[in-house]
């Protein structure tokens, strides 16, 4: 059995309380410990997640075109950033898992974290409407969407990081699948990435092996750029 805490600072972190919580109950349980899982909500929450991020770039970056909008989308809910928000609001500890997730770690694992807050964001949607979900997310996603420069965050990550590295005359990285999980469509690569000579290393698990790629750039690009924040090493 899972070990489930007081969902109390979880709503105060959401800044929502559910009128329904069998809903967040559901939300917060896995295909692993019940039939009745997250799934569904997880198929809502991804449309209004998508629709509310659309939205706040759509009004607060007015110069950027179509396909510039989408980029910065994607990057806002990639799995690897929607597993950090989750792992913010602590939400592993309140999962409810399957023996054999519970013992492999489920509760850390980005696919399921992901998961998990964007079925949040759907039982907020059923529970208070649009306006609700769309204001836990703003307040969730704020400080991410602050910090953007298009500048930079136009450029997928492996070329960032490839780039961030041939200015430091430092050589390329190197990328690895460590493992591969399932049959298409649902595989699940797991990729390594690493920069030897800075000793930065970082996995990410996607449904492609480029996608695992670009996740996992993205990691040792955050990790080089809060180590050596300056131009030179």
């Amino acid at each position: 059995m899972a070990v489930v805490l007081p969902t109390e600072r979880l709503c105060r972190a959401l800044g929502y309380v559910f009128s329904d919580t069998g809903l967040l109950r559901q939300a917060l349980t896995h295909r692993s410990f019940s039939s009745s899982n997250n799934e569904r909500l997880e198929f809502i929450g991804d449309g209004v997640l998508n629709a509310t991020i659309a939205r706040v770039l759509y009004l607060q970056f007015p110069q950027l075109n179509e396909g510039e909008l989408s980029r910065l989308r994607a990057s806002l809910v990639r799995q690897e950033a929607l597993a950090e928000v989750a792992s913010g609001l602590q939400l592993g500890d309140y999962l409810s898992l399957g023996e054999g997730e519970l013992k492999s770690g489920g509760h850390r694992r980005p696919s399921i974290l992901a998961d998990a807050l964007e079925a949040i964001f759907g039982a907020i949607w059923l529970d208070g409407g649009f306006a609700q979900s769309e204001a836990a997310i703003e307040r969730l996603f704020a400080a991410r969407i602050s910090n953007i420069d298009p500048t930079q965050a136009l450029k997928d990550p492996k070329t960032g990081l490839q780039e961030w590295l041939q200015a430091r005359r430092q050589d390329l990285p190197e990328y690895r699948v460590l493992r591969q999980d399932g049959e298409s469509p649902n595989q699940v690569f797991e990729v390594g990435c690493e920069v030897k000579a800075l000793k930065v290393i970082a996995r990410a698990e996607g449904p492609s092996r480029r996608a695992a790629e670009q996740d996992a750039a993205a990691l040792v690009l955050a990790q080089l750029r809060q180590n050596y924040p300056g131009k030179r090493l």
